[in-house]
């Protein structure tokens, strides 16, 4: 079963390119921990709109990464003050059903 944990922010006017490469250059750990499938940062069509999305084997192997040294790691620098506005709001899915493309298919 897949599960997918993400994390929604509102980033200040102006302050978009800052958060970006923030995400670019940060070290994520994630590849040490096991049962990570993927991840990838998604900017909404709403200015400042912004989403952490990453993907599990299970929701048991989100959790180990939420209990690791490799999670304390790459959480161990907070984001400079300002730059997103209130806290990132925190959601949880389990996959009902799940596709991808055929072998060879092109996104």
């Amino acid at each position: 079963m897949v599960f997918i944990a993400m994390n929604q922010f509102q980033v200040a006017e102006g302050r978009e390119a800052e958060f970006e490469q923030i995400w670019k250059e940060r070290e994520t750990h994630l590849q040490e921990v096991p049962g990570f499938v993927r991840f990838a940062l998604l900017r909404g069509d709403e200015a400042g709109e912004y989403v952490s999305h990453s993907t599990w084997e299970s929701r048991e192997a989100f959790l180990g990464w939420a209990q690791s040294d490799a999670f304390r790691k790459a959480h161990g620098s907070p984001m400079p003050e300002g730059i997103v506005v209130g806290h990132p709001r925190a959601r949880f899915y389990e996959a009902v059903l799940s596709e991808e493309a055929a072998s060879g298919a092109r996104a």
